[in-house]
């Protein structure tokens, strides 16, 4: 059985008055600074992480903006390539052939002209690769040929069909024959 100890009278209210006893004015201050630059961290943090957010949805909205057309646009590079499948199997022309002829050739000719410049107007752009050192970003090889003399290895040989880009994006690559090792 404990036996209960009496404190002295003001002896425990002395320990709950310091217990409770107002912070001296700098303890104070410091610890409201404290809370200051938490709070005022915490508002930083916020919003860098809201002009974060606004720049991601600019940045995906401009993007939706410039490349909502890529599957509309890779169709109609198709249709601009079968066009010039179309021009380059006319016969070259010929002294003495029909006027007429050399007119049809004359307006495809005109509508290719018309038909890119519109294409460019919109971002999409043909990219032509023959020539050119092999760019594996723009091309797919799908053959290699002993280089030609002249000719260094790794150039594009021959283009099957061309590089088509929508604002600098590729929408299709160039199907290409690439030279090789010299024969």
């Amino acid at each position: 059985m404990a036996i209960p100890v009496h404190e002295a009278p003001g002896q425990a209210a002395g320990d709950a008055s310091e217990a409770f006893a107002p912070q001296p004015e700098s303890e104070r201050v410091a610890a409201l600074e404290e809370e200051l630059a938490a709070l005022r961290d915490k508002w930083m943090r916020a919003e860098a992480e809201a002009q974060n957010t606004r720049n991601r949805q600019r940045k995906e909205l401009e993007d939706a903006r410039n490349f909502a057309i890529q599957k509309f646009a890779t169709d109609v590079a198709e249709a601009a390539d079968n066009l010039r499948r179309g021009l380059d199997a006319l016969p070259q022309p010929e002294p003495g052939e029909p006027e007429l002829l050399g007119k049809l050739r004359g307006g495809f000719e005109g509508v290719e002209r018309s038909f890119l410049a519109m294409l460019e107007r919109h971002g999409v752009q043909r990219v032509e690769a023959a020539g050119q050192p092999f760019d594996p970003a723009l091309h797919q090889a799908m053959a290699e040929q002993p280089a030609p003399p002249g000719v260094e290895p790794g150039t594009v040989i021959q283009a099957w069909t061309p590089a088509w880009t929508l604002n600098g994006r590729l929408l299709r690559p160039a199907m290409v024959v690439v030279a090789g090792k010299p024969g």
